[in-house]
């Protein structure tokens, strides 16, 4: 905040104000406007509308229509009408001052002390500027408003005017001092913001980059595997490899996912569990219906979710119909903090030894116990009623 003491303050001679006002309904009424607009500064993010509320409540706490914001242009080395009330309407935006040492406002950008000057028309220690002239202008005060930090230059300059020949004293001074100190934290808090923001979208860039990367590496990798599969002269290998082929695909798709998110490092698990049906239903002779809530999930959930989703699917229409027709269901749900996720169909049903603790060669279902293990998550199989086979997964999402 600017000083504001006897040796550090430029100010013209100051008469006494207490028989034109009431001292104190006056200075209350200035405290209450302070606080008014500090609740203002921290509740807005908006600069443009915290410069002119700021114009504003100043103007209304020393009775004056005239007050401004002077922000300083380092290019042009000018100081810009960029807020303020009671000028003429082509001010804002458009007219700029000198910041030279002769100039009211310039002194207190180079000098950060507070320029009371009641007098302009007698002034003699500095110019009156033309905009000031123009409109009657008597009397002024000018604050500078400081940023934090060691290096920054100052925002500019908080001034109030007035026409009347009135008088401005040193409490006026610290009343308009205070709103150019929470001017100040306003104006570093929209520096820090915009700072974060623009890095927060570096990181973002990098992400959908990396995960585009990859995204092409895995399909390049699919490619391959398709390619060994039509050559390979064993159906068993040829299964095999359609099968990698598969959950490579799944991979991908979660990458592709993550880089078209709203949301860093998360996934709508509707329209990622959507696209992945979608493709396996280009694959697979059977309808697969699939519901999903939509709901944000973290990426090293979403993919070993999709490969088991790719996995139990995938076995349903292998074993669940005997010809080439039948439905396979897929849906899931948030229930507490688990994704709640039922495969079902209406096929064959479970054989009538079928244990789910007991180990299985084959490599599909040693790949869904490992994926249930790495998501910590929980399976049920069940018969369906008049036939059919129900998985039930629940996977924690905290």
């Amino acid at each position: 905040m600017p000083t504001l003491t006897g040796t550090e303050s430029v100010t013209s001679p100051v008469a006494s104000t207490g028989a034109t006002r009431q001292e104190l309904p006056y200075r209350l009424r200035q405290q209450s406007l302070l606080g008014e607009f500090g609740r203002t500064a921290l509740q807005t993010r908006d600069i443009g509308q915290i410069l002119q509320r700021a114009t504003q409540l100043c103007a209304q706490g020393l009775e004056t229509p005239f007050a401004k914001v002077l922000e300083y242009m380092p290019e042009e080395k000018r100081l810009l009408v960029s807020a303020g009330v009671g000028w003429a309407p082509e001010t804002i935006g458009q007219i700029s001052l000198g910041v030279d040492l002769e100039s009211p406002a310039g002194y207190a950008f180079h000098t950060g002390q507070i320029v009371i000057s009641n007098h302009l028309q007698e002034e003699t220690r500095f110019r009156t500027p033309k905009l000031l002239l123009e409109h009657g202008i008597k009397r002024a005060i000018n604050v500078l408003i400081a940023r934090g930090g060691e290096g920054h230059l100052p925002f500019g300059v908080l001034e109030v005017d007035s026409a009347d020949s009135g008088q401005f004293d040193l409490a006026d001074a610290d009343f308009l001092a205070g709103f150019a100190g929470l001017l100040g934290i306003a104006i570093e808090r929209q520096h820090a913001d915009a700072e974060l923001q623009k890095a927060l979208e570096h990181q973002a860039m990098l992400t959908r980059e990396m995960s585009h990367r990859v995204k092409n590496s895995l399909a390049s990798v699919v490619g391959l595997l398709r390619v060994q599969s039509r050559s390979a002269q064993s159906e068993e290998v040829q299964n095999a490899l359609k099968d990698a082929a598969s959950r490579i695909t799944t991979i991908a798709q979660v990458h592709d996912h993550l880089w078209r998110s709203t949301r860093i490092g998360f996934v709508d698990i509707a329209d990622f569990a959507g696209e992945l049906c979608r493709k396996l239903q280009e694959t697979l002779a059977y309808k697969i219906d699939c519901k999903f809530d939509h709901l944000m999930i973290p990426a090293d959930k979403a993919i070993p979710l999709g490969l088991l989703i790719n996995e139990l699917v995938t076995n349903a229409a292998k074993h669940a119909y005997s010809d080439k027709s039948g439905e396979i269901q897929v849906a899931g749900a948030g229930r507490g903090a688990d994704l709640h996720v039922v495969v079902a169909d209406q096929g064959v049903g479970l054989p009538a030894d079928f244990d789910m603790d007991q180990p299985r060669a084959s490599l599909g279902f040693k790949v869904i116990k490992s994926l249930l293990a790495q998501l910590n998550g929980r399976i049920a199989v069940s018969s369906n009623e008049p036939k059919g086979t129900t998985i039930q997964l629940d996977v924690p999402l905290d």
